[in-house]
């Protein structure tokens, strides 16, 4: 999977200290989405490259088809707010 119209997808690799700071941060924000290692998906490699001037740069998230390499944290949840809120959990009514 290296996009998803509707959803998120985090695109990252192993040993990737950014990959590993953002993924972090995420996992706390709330939000739904997938994580797809480019070393183990070579379709995502290669979406990553088509979408990152020719490099593997991670990480790299795309957000309702849009596409941000080595994101902050504030930017994804700022393109989720905007392209796909739909995405931010709930939560359960008391």
């Amino acid at each position: 999977m290296a996009e998803d119209r509707d959803g998120m997808v985090v695109h990252w690799r192993p040993g990737c200290p950014y990959c590993m700071k953002l993924r972090l941060r995420l996992r706390f924000s709330g939000l739904t989405y997938t994580e797809v290692n480019i070393w183990r998906d070579e379709d995502a490699a290669a979406f990553v490259r088509s979408v990152a001037d020719g490099n593997e740069t991670v990480p790299t998230v795309t957000v309702a088809g849009y596409s941000m390499v080595n994101p902050s944290k504030r930017e994804v949840m700022r393109a989720v707010a905007e392209r796909a809120p739909h995405l931010l959990r709930t939560k359960p009514a008391p």
